[in-house]
């Protein structure tokens, strides 16, 4: 069973052991999970043509160098063939397209390298030829049969689309390095530590990045010999402010500040805003981790540098996640509809009128929305289902409370909070706004498990962290979730908690 069940705990246990905040953390004046976590920032938009005019004209030279290749290889085999064969190009564009997309060819880049690209060109030609010709094969008539003419066809044609495409491609990438150099994006550097100087004063000598420093962000700078006339504009707090007075677009986040969380935490605001963030680590050998280039990792100016994906919410695959939700939780109340009504007869005659339990949990951005599930036991007063922790032991849940909490029917309601929007199927578990202030005042990365909708499971929970469990490994897990989300991460969460929601355990 993976889904968290957290209510009421046994009479007279407090939080303890590895979940329970130090006391003097708790005792102190700290800053609310308000301000460290999520209030929604308004997202700075970058003009969509400008984000989507290297990538547009990258995948537009592809496309005329292969259909200018086709032609080529046509003609110089047999003259009498005046036009490219329109079905072969329609089957091998579209697939060389798409390979070149999955393989980063058309991403925004620091540093501009045709012979970079070259390999990873070469290759994903060969595959969409390769496709190409197969699917010929089948369509008797629309490719050449297989004959002497065939191989030097499509050697002719690879040769020329490789050639016109790497031609295009640096005849493009002059044309960015002049406009970098004549029109720099104003960027701000997270860390006004030795590293962070080093890069911008990089980054001011080196235009044809085409990004001009205007500032560092640090909370607590430390004491440095200035290499760089560049203010510290402040931290975490004034970042959204700079963002649009700027109209910044690039943010370079770089390690050695004298906070590392605060600036860890500036670096998902930054996200959150709509700005690109790249991230340039302490260690030089980080360049050498990973698959190279084409999975993200760059370099400026000799400093390894890593292209910090977008926030999981605004990813395209989002949509998807959301479409998902909402079919399955739909289907789900409909399909279950005869288990959901013995349930609440079950409950009625257990423990009386009320067959729901409603509860306030804290969701999306910290905002508090009501939970609902079957009611299991009920407690003595509001205060205590608020603030008390875990009832898996209370001796006054019946037998049909146990049943439902072993099988995980009590959060069958929640399918309701998932059509509405309050949840998702997959994310972080939804906690209640009493331990949630709490656990975000003594774990400085609790609150970042808000930047995405809580779920009905989550990958701490099929973990097995859940129940009487450190929250400090809860919000790990939370924040390895958000950072490496994808659609196919939550069908694999989702097949582990069906799996194992077939062995209870009681927790």
């Amino acid at each position: 069973m993976t889904i968290d069940h957290d209510s009421v705990p046994r009479p007279g246990r407090p939080l303890s052991g590895p979940h329970r905040p130090a006391t003097g953390l708790l005792d102190r004046p700290a800053r609310s999970a308000q301000a460290r976590s999520a209030a929604p920032a308004r997202r700075h938009r970058r003009p969509v043509r400008a984000r989507l005019a290297l990538p547009v004209a990258l995948a537009a030279v592809d496309a005329v160098a292969l259909c200018t290749a086709t032609g080529v290889a046509n003609r110089a085999l047999d003259p009498a063939v005046r036009v490219a064969p329109l079905l072969g190009v329609a089957a091998l564009l579209p697939l060389l397209i798409l390979l070149n997309l999955a393989g980063g060819l058309y991403r925004t880049r620091l540093t501009l390298s045709v012979l970079d690209e070259l390999p990873a060109l070469t290759a994903r030609a060969l595959v969409a030829a390769a496709f190409a010709v197969t699917l010929a094969g089948c369509l008797e008539g629309h490719w050449p049969d297989s004959g002497p003419a065939t191989p030097a066809r499509l050697t002719v044609l690879l040769g020329t689309q490789l050639l016109l495409a790497v031609c295009g491609r640096a005849l493009l990438y002059h044309l960015v390095r002049r406009l970098r150099r004549s029109r720099p994006s104003p960027v701000l550097v997270l860390g006004a530590g030795r590293l962070g100087r080093r890069v911008a004063a990089a980054l001011n000598e080196r235009r044809e990045y085409g990004m001009r420093p205007i500032g560092f962000l640090d909370a607590d700078p430390p004491l440095l010999a200035g290499d760089t006339d560049l203010p510290v504009l402040g931290g975490r707090e004034v970042l959204e402010r700079e963002v649009r007075r700027h109209r910044v677009h690039h943010v370079v986040a770089t390690a050695g500040a004298a906070d590392e969380a605060e600036t860890a935490a500036a670096l998902r605001d930054a996200a959150r805003l709509g700005c690109q963030v790249w991230l340039v680590p302490a260690l030089r050998e980080y360049g050498s981790l990973g698959a190279g280039r084409l999975a993200g990792a760059d370099h400026l100016w000799g400093f390894p540098c890593l292209r910090v994906g977008r926030a999981a919410v605004r990813r395209p695959g989002w949509v998807a996640k959301r479409t998902l939700d909402v079919t399955a939780a739909a289907i789900g109340l409909l399909l279950l509809a005869p288990v959901l009504a013995l349930c609440a007869l079950a409950v009625r005659f257990d423990t009386g009128p009320g067959v729901l339990f409603r509860q306030q949990r804290t969701g999306l951005d910290g905002r508090v929305f009501t939970v609902l599930k079957f009611r299991t036991l009920r407690p003595s007063n509001e205060h205590e289902s608020a603030t008390r922790w875990n009832i898996s032991q209370d001796h006054r849940m019946g037998a049909v409370g146990r049943l439902m909490r072993r099988s995980s029917l009590d959060e069958l309601p929640q399918l309701w909070n998932v059509l509405r929007g309050d949840m998702s199927l997959v994310g972080p578990r939804p906690e209640r706004p009493y331990f949630v202030m709490r656990f975000s005042q003594a774990y400085p990365e609790y609150a970042d498990r808000h930047r995405v909708p809580v779920g009905l499971t989550g990958l701490a929970q099929v973990n097995g962290l859940r129940g009487d469990t450190s929250i400090e490994d809860r919000a790990r897990f939370d924040n390895r979730y958000i950072e490496s989300w994808s659609l196919w991460q939550d069908v694999k969460i989702l097949c582990r908690t069906a799996v194992l929601m077939l062995h209870p355990d009681g927790s």
